[in-house]
């Protein structure tokens, strides 16, 4: 029986729980209005499919999801993005910085409510799929499942000192460390569970096609390990990624992609300057490809627009980059060190002159020898380049000692709504 079309702006009208907001703060429950409505679809493949699928729309679109949230949050207080409009209150607090954000700022709150949200609905899913009887198609809905988790509670660990540790009433924090260990977590129970239930066929034919699950686990358990310091393991995984195969989030005129909306109306936010934001050392290099991907002239006057992933209504976005993967495994070998293959990774990036998404510099090869900290250097620019908008900035930003002059915000304030449901709500960091 077909449950789902693989376009992920289908209607899902057998279960609500998974297409909107309904409370603001993770320390809250998030139920069904009708209890005994959500007990019987989180019985069935239908219902557990409905809310796996939902957790891609709550993560990708309108304002309100994670993607927008982080890349205009992180692009503000990185100098990757500039503010055209003032009268935008949430987005002038980030482009000012510093004390200026609080914890009113209603982006913010977006991302940290529509983030628990996924947890939150992603549990259900994990826990109830372990009851069905057909194991493979289980095994997919957890896995899938799993992505959306684990982006969610990384995206939180990215911008904050410590995170919740789950869900509910008064739930305690862990360290952002721990909360990237948490996702790995995530992400090796997916693996374990399809190595013992291959993924069936029935459930890749109702999910979205687009996000290669295998290789997605492997990518963001890359990114999560690097970011945790675990550099053996970020190279395994990222050795494990077949990069020639795309993951990535589709849009169309019924799912808009969200920065092409924002972008088109030209009222919110553009790219700084034609060198993303980047100064000194870090300019990119003139005849570097990746500037006129990322960006263009448009408009009369004609004005620095961005380009890429928010070209157009259906403009795919990456849930990782090919580039990405390549320079976890350049960092992960320079901070061993190994120089030698470090560079080699690197260069694949700095010559590539295609990939998957198009996102190609073309430039000569880096020629060394190079120190561990120039190449480290290195390392951090091109990321800086190739993840333009990724929402990742900031973490490379605090990984490679980078000068806090050069950001506006290191980690952000906790929402007042959380802080006026849990108790145990840390103290805002100072910067």
């Amino acid at each position: 029986m077909k449950i789902l079309k693989n376009n992920i702006s289908t209607k899902i009208t057998c279960l609500t729980l998974s297409l909107a907001l309904c409370l603001a703060s993770c320390t809250k429950e998030y139920q069904d209005p009708s209890r005994a409505k959500t007990d019987v679809a989180l019985g069935s493949q239908q219902g557990l499919t409905a809310v796996a699928i939902g957790l891609q729309r709550v993560y990708t679109l309108s304002r309100t999801g994670v993607m927008f949230s982080s890349i205009a949050a992180n692009g503000f207080v990185t100098n990757e993005l500039r503010l055209l409009n003032s009268g935008n209150i949430p987005e002038l607090q980030l482009s000012t910085g510093g004390s200026a954000v609080d914890g009113t700022n209603t982006i913010l709150f977006n991302l940290w409510a529509s983030a628990n949200k996924i947890v939150y609905d992603a549990d259900l899913v994990i826990t109830n799929a372990n009851n069905l009887g057909d194991k493979g198609y289980a095994a997919g809905l957890i896995a899938y499942s799993s992505i959306f988790k684990a982006l969610a509670i990384g995206n939180m660990a990215q911008y904050w000192e410590k995170i919740p540790d789950g869900t509910g009433k008064n739930v305690a924090y862990i360290t952002r460390a721990a909360g990237f260990n948490k996702a790995i977590a995530v992400l090796d129970n997916a693996l374990t569970v399809i190595a013992a239930n291959p993924i069936s066929a029935s459930f890749l034919s109702n999910a979205p096609t687009d996000v290669n699950i295998v290789n997605t686990i492997h990518a963001l358990k890359a990114r999560y390990a690097l970011f945790s310091g675990n550099y053996t393991l970020a190279l395994t995984e990222a050795n494990a990624v077949d990069l020639t195969k795309a993951s990535f989030f589709k849009f169309d005129a019924t799912s808009p992609n969200i920065l092409f909306s924002i972008i088109s109306s030209n009222n919110v936010f553009q790219p700084l300057n034609a060198n993303l934001g980047l100064t000194g050392a870090n300019v990119p290099d003139a005849a570097d490809k990746r500037i006129p991907f990322y960006t263009l002239m448009a408009g009369s006057p004609a004005t620095l627009r961005m380009n890429g992933f928010s070209a157009a209504t259906a403009s795919p976005f990456p849930i990782y980059l090919p580039g990405e993967i390549i320079l976890i495994k350049a960092e992960a070998l320079a901070r061993q060190p190994d120089l030698t293959n470090s560079l080699i990774e690197l260069n694949k990036v700095v010559t590539k002159t295609s990939d998957l998404f198009g996102v190609a510099a073309a430039l000569p090869p880096l020629v060394g020898p190079y120190t561990q900290q120039q190449l480290l250097d290195l390392i951090y620019k091109h990321r800086s380049i190739e993840l333009y908008a990724s929402g990742l900035k900031i973490e490379d930003m605090r990984r490679f000692n980078q000068p806090l002059a050069d950001r506006k915000r290191n980690f952000f304030p906790y929402p007042f709504q959380e802080r006026d449901n849990n108790t145990n709500t840390p103290a805002d960091p100072t910067f």
